[in-house]
């Protein structure tokens, strides 16, 4: 699907989940809550795996699909504007997660699919480096790990459990929404604010 420069994800988009986000009741141990939250997350995801697959398909040249890439990044990852502490706190651990899938993206992009080790290997040298404070090599590790997820290789969640809560089990399960997105870029549901699926 050909999609003009600046449609894959807009400011407007990212605005209306914010703005549902503002006007419930958020319980992260509520079903529906945590469902508005992935919802949010992998809405963003779903316009990443979109340009990835642009890029694959040869409508975006490598400069195209970066700087498409940058443009979703710059959205999602502006500093909120909550008075709601928890919410903020809430959309912050949004954020974060999907900082590895940015940075996954523009690393198979530009440089292709990491072919040191495999995914599990890659998530396990993540949470050493994490539990020894080195949370770039950690990140790094991911990044890696990302561009062989993007490349059609499996991210197995069941890692996670084994991985103490922290940076790593935050941006692994950012990769995690990735990887549905670029099984199922159209799954997350049309809604009455407008946030709909692209």
């Amino acid at each position: 699907m050909t999609e003009a420069e600046g449609t894959y994800y807009t400011e407007e988009r990212w605005q209306n989940w914010l703005t549902r986000l503002e006007e419930e009741e958020i319980d992260p141990e509520n079903e529906d809550s945590a469902r508005l939250l992935l919802n949010l997350q992998d809405d963003a995801a779903i316009a990443v795996a979109k340009v990835l697959t642009a890029y694959d398909d040869g409508e975006l040249d490598e400069a195209g699909a970066l700087e498409e890439i940058e443009r979703v990044r710059d959205i999602v990852l502006a500093e909120c504007e909550f008075d709601d502490e928890e919410k903020l706190i809430l959309v912050d651990g949004v954020q974060t997660s999907l900082v590895c899938v940015f940075y996954a993206a523009e690393e198979y992009v530009h440089a292709g699919v990491a072919d040191e080790a495999t995914v599990e290997e890659y998530v396990r040298a993540a949470a050493d480096a994490e539990a020894n404070d080195e949370m770039d090599a950690a990140l790094s590790y991911l990044v890696q790990a990302g561009t062989r997820i993007i490349d059609g290789d499996e991210l197995d969640m069941a890692l996670v459990e084994d991985i103490d809560y922290g940076l790593v089990s935050e941006w692994v399960n950012g990769l995690d929404s990735l990887q549905a997105a670029l099984e199922d870029p159209e799954m997350v549901e049309e809604d009455e604010d407008g946030a709909d699926a692209a």
